[in-house]
């Protein structure tokens, strides 16, 4: 019995220190993070559709849904109706001032006429100056007049550009009462439904960029001696069988300070305290989940 408990002491010990020796055969782990972005409602109104699941496929600007805009689209044709009413204000400075010019273009006929005349002396003097005071007068008139409707334009004019900034708004309003999906990824949670009340701030849906996934992970002062900004790094992660399914991965941040090693990461120096985090970039086949975790082997 004796040799037969040795040989199983020994095969147990051999398989322990494989075993221990697989374990052991990384440089740091970490887990999968992806940019989350929560999209909410920027419109108020009845949610009228919301066409997405979770785990669909979105790309940057996809309408997703529509908020009601019906009270939205009744104030703009109702400053729209304004603003031509506005316009139609807006005076005609050539025709309102063509009588007072008609006038003057006859009384400078006339001077002419009288000047003739006094040059063979069948006029007086007082009949040119009687002339001449009466267009000085008309010229004064359509000066008045001029400026006065000048003014009246100008003031039409900030009232219809007024209201036209207003319609700008609510074509604004208008355009974000389309859901629109901002980037192109994954649908993480969905929070609202097609009939729900939204305000502005509701959040409707999580969506992240799985395409390519970021392990975080933290290294010893030691190991950060040994890596640099894009470097390729093996990263491994556990396929579910029991074996080990290998990504190649780019360093593309580290962190410029230090901070005490967090409980859920294991790292080489199982002894050190300050460890330096950073992100690697891993192209992501479909396989690859936020919050799995990963080895990485530099």
């Amino acid at each position: 019995m004796k040799p037969v408990t040795l040989l199983t002491s020994l095969s147990v010990s051999f398989l322990l220190l494989s075993c221990g020796n697989g374990n052991d055969d990384y440089d740091a782990t970490g887990s999968f993070e992806a940019t989350e972005i929560i999209v909410s409602s920027q419109a108020n109104g009845r949610i009228l559709t919301l066409n997405l699941n979770e785990g669909d496929q979105l790309q940057q600007g996809q309408i997703v849904g529509v908020i009601d805009s019906t009270q939205l689209y009744l104030q703009k044709m109702s400053l729209l109706s304004n603003a031509r009413g506005v316009r139609a204000q807006q005076p005609d400075i050539r025709k309102q001032t063509a009588s007072i010019q008609e006038q003057i273009r006859t009384q400078e006929r006339e001077k002419a006429r009288v000047q003739r005349l006094l040059a063979s002396n069948a006029a007086n003097q007082k009949q040119l100056d009687d002339i001449e005071s009466q267009i000085d007068v008309l010229q004064k008139q359509l000066l008045a007049l001029t400026s006065t409707l000048e003014k009246n334009s100008e003031n039409i004019s900030a009232q219809s550009s007024t209201l036209e900034i207003q319609v700008a708004q609510l074509d604004d309003q208008l355009e974000k009462t389309r859901i629109v999906s901002p980037i192109a990824g994954t649908v993480l949670n969905r929070y609202a439904e097609a009939g729900e009340l939204a305000t502005m701030g509701t959040p409707l849906f999580k969506i992240a960029d799985t395409d390519t996934m970021e392990l975080r992970a933290y290294v010893t002062n030691d190991q950060l001696a040994r890596i640099k900004l894009n470097d390729e790094v093996a990263v491994r992660v556990d396929d579910g069988e029991g074996n080990m399914k290998s990504y190649r991965g780019k360093i593309n941040w580290i962190s410029s300070k230090s901070e005490f090693t967090p409980k859920t990461i294991q790292t080489k120096n199982e002894r050190a305290n300050l460890v330096y985090a950073l992100k690697i970039a891993v192209p992501n086949d479909g396989f690859l989940k936020i919050g799995m975790y990963g080895e990485v082997k530099f």
